[in-house]
């Protein structure tokens, strides 16, 4: 993949990281946070160049949406096309072919035998937050359950649905009622499924009937909760409940769809088929593009007019995930997502079984979506170590996040495009990290 210089008509040689931020300050509410006080200039596959000249490995993937890498020339091109055709028209006032063509494909490929529909939307929150709309208008029912730790969005809905209070509610309440939490399964930190279950069945006796309860939402994998796989008889167990009592059952899969679990949904790691999917993130490789993937009768539910949004489904984002689509088949993309889980897993176990190390908690993955703990001497969670972890790795040119209910999580989003070269020069970096912080 051949990278252009985007700036060829003016001299960047004096831009610096400070000067922007200075200028981020001053014209940024401080409420947009960052994870790395660096801009970015120009990026390849799964590296970033900042506007100072410097090379970072992109273990972040703009937090999953660059499963595909950054600038994939198939994706750049299918994106160049529509732009030369049109990029705007409101798909509720003339609609078009590439958001139909999406639509039927994604059909095809959500996991289950029922027949699907669905909806494009511009961003995860409001995937989530019509998933809820839908959902109360098939069923009747107000209530929504969630789980301890999930992560759904930040509008004034979806963030009631979040099992996270700092930073993300802080001083933003009250919030809409009807939405009750319970725990997440967290084998590394003892909670089971048998507690999450108990948890729903106590709440249908002291909070809401299970009659009034419209759907269960819950992440697969849950993202900014730190990573933690459901279980299968967690799974297995929401579906029983759902269907004894009417409920849908609701899969948040903005983080953990489009191949970063090896599978191109998560819920296809499951035998259970749930009523609506939600995706965001990589579906269209960075250009801003949601849906509601589910059972085609509940989709039906809204009356016209119901749903929708000016920007939802553009014309442009829908043509990239097409190609998006294209660019997984023809990779295999999939698979390679499989080995990259079982390459950084094995590094990672390597490090946690030296001697010398004992600040690696828990290592886990599925597909390529994997996360370790960072504890402290005593064993104990310390976001203090992650902290350290995330800006020591920046400092050495590598991009990490964390993440997780206790602060303690490092996760890796590197893109599944990545070389075998650069995917162990940053798990080398982490490496070094690790030694220098035990």
């Amino acid at each position: 993949m051949q990278v252009h210089q985007l700036h060829d008509d003016k001299d960047v040689s004096k831009e610096t990281n400070a000067d922007w931020m200075e200028r981020r300050n001053n014209a940024v509410p401080k409420g947009v946070g960052h994870a790395c006080p660096i801009f970015a200039d120009r990026a390849e596959n799964s590296e970033v160049w900042d506007v100072e000249g410097s090379r970072y490995i992109d273990f972040a993937g703009g937090i999953a949406v660059m499963n595909t890498g950054h600038v994939h020339p198939k994706i750049t091109a299918a994106v160049q096309k529509q732009t030369e055709l049109f990029s705007h028209t409101a798909f509720q006032v003339m609609p078009y072919r590439p958001y139909i063509e999406l639509a039927e494909r994604l059909n095809e490929l959500a996991p289950g035998p029922t027949e699907k529909k669905t909806v494009f939307f511009t961003s995860g929150a409001e995937a989530v937050e019509n998933s809820v709309k839908i959902a109360r208008s098939f069923t009747g029912r107000p209530g929504i359950i969630t789980f301890v730790g999930g992560y759904h969005g930040r509008s004034m809905m979806t963030l009631a649905m979040t099992g996270k209070v700092d930073p993300y509610k802080l001083g933003f309440g009250p919030f809409p009622s009807s939405v009750y939490h319970v725990p997440f399964p967290m084998k590394a930190h003892n909670v089971t499924t048998e507690d999450s279950i108990n948890a729903i069945h106590n709440l249908f006796k002291a909070d809401i009937e299970a009659n009034q309860v419209a759907a269960i939402v819950l992440e697969p994998v849950q993202g900014e909760g730190g990573f933690y796989q459901a279980p299968a008889e967690l799974m297995t167990a929401l579906r029983e409940i759902c269907d004894e009592h009417g409920i849908l059952l609701i899969a948040d899969e903005v983080q953990s769809g489009f191949g970063r679990t090896g599978k191109l949904f998560a819920m296809e790691h499951y035998d259970v088929e749930a009523d609506m999917i939600t995706t965001a993130k990589s579906l269209a490789s960075g250009y801003p593009l949601s849906g509601v993937i589910g059972k085609a009768e509940i989709m039906d539910a809204p009356n016209p007019g119901g749903l929708g949004g000016t920007y939802g489904g553009n014309p442009v984002s829908c043509a990239a995930g097409l190609a998006v689509l294209e660019v997984m088949e023809e990779e295999n993309l999939l698979a390679r997502s499989t080995e990259l889980g079982e390459m950084i897993t094995a590094r990672l176990n390597t490090i946690k079984a030296k001697e010398e190390i004992n600040i690696i908690g828990d290592v886990r993955t599925l597909g390529a979506m994997t996360a370790f703990e960072l504890v402290d001497h005593d064993g104990k969670p310390s976001p203090t170590l992650t902290k350290a972890m995330t800006t020591k790795a920046l400092e050495k040119k590598l991009v990490l996040l964390s993440c997780g209910t206790f602060g303690n999580t490092i996760r890796i989003l590197v893109p599944l495009t990545v070389s075998d070269d650069v995917l162990n020069e940053g798990l080398a970096i982490i490496e070094e990290v690790i030694h220098e912080l035990n």
